[in-house]
C-alpha cells in the first residue's frame, strides 16, 4: 500500500492504477458509510460509484486541507443526503427507530402493514414521521454519523469540515430533539 501522499500525487496525474488501488483501499467503506445512510445496498453500492467518479473527476482540485479519506466520506456523506432528498428520507428513519430501540415504530413509519391498529395510533405514528423530520439536516447527519456509522466526534468534525464542538451541540441537540418528541407521542 502506498502512502497517502504518494497515491494523491499519481492520482492527480491520472494514473489508473493509483485510481484501483484507492478504489480497494476506500470501497468497503464508503459502501458502508453510504449504506447507513440509504438502508439499501444496490443504492449505496450506486451512490458509492459516484462517489469514486466524483474523487476521479476532481482530485485534481482537491486541496488537500484534510486527508485524502476524509475527503472521500465527505462526499459519501453529500451524495447519500442527495438522494435521501430525492427519495423524501423515508428509509432512513427505521435505522433511528433501530437506535431508539423502538422497531415496531420503525416498521410502521415505513409503511409496514399495522394489523388490528386504531386510527388514533395511525395518527400517533404521523406524528412520530413528524418528529423525526423536524431534525435539520445537519443534526440528522451528525446524529447517523455518531449513533449509526460510529465514527468519533473528530471524525466527523473532519468530514463535515466543523469543529469537535460544533459536532457535540449538533449531536447533543439532535438526541435531546428526538428523544423528546418520541418520548411526548409514545406517552400518549
Amino acid at each position: 500500500m502506498m502512502e497517502e501522499h504518494g497515491l494523491l500525487e499519481k492520482l492527480r496525474l491520472g494514473d489508473k492504477a493509483a485510481f484501483n488501488e484507492l478504489v480497494k483501499l476506500y470501497s468497503n467503506r464508503v459502501i458502508n458509510t453510504c449504506y447507513r445512510f440509504l438502508l439499501d445496498k444496490e443504492d449505496a453500492e450506486d451512490i458509492s460509484q459516484e462517489v469514486f467518479i466524483e474523487v476521479f473527476q476532481s482530485v485534481r482540485s482537491f486541496r488537500g486541507d484534510a486527508k485524502l479519506s476524509t475527503w472521500i466520506y465527505r462526499i459519501a456523506v453529500t451524495r447519500s443526503l442527495d438522494e435521501i432528498k430525492k427519495r423524501k428520507r423515508k428509509k432512513r428513519i427505521s435505522s433511528l427507530s433501530k437506535v431508539f430501540h423502538i422497531d415496531e415504530v420503525g416498521h410502521w413509519i415505513t409503511g409496514g402493514v399495522m394489523p388490528d391498529r386504531s386510527i388514533g395510533e395511525k395518527e400517533k405514528m404521523n406524528e412520530i414521521r413528524q418528529a423525526l423530520n423536524t431534525l435539520p439536516d445537519s443534526q440528522r447527519v451528525v446524529f447517523t454519523l455518531s449513533k449509526i456509522e460510529g465514527y468519533t466526534n473528530g471524525e466527523i468534525a473532519e468530514i463535515m469540515n466543523t469543529t469537535t464542538v460544533a459536532v457535540e451541540s449538533l449531536l447533543y441537540r439532535a438526541r435531546k430533539k428526538v428523544s423528546n418528541e418520541l418520548e411526548k407521542i409514545l406517552k400518549n
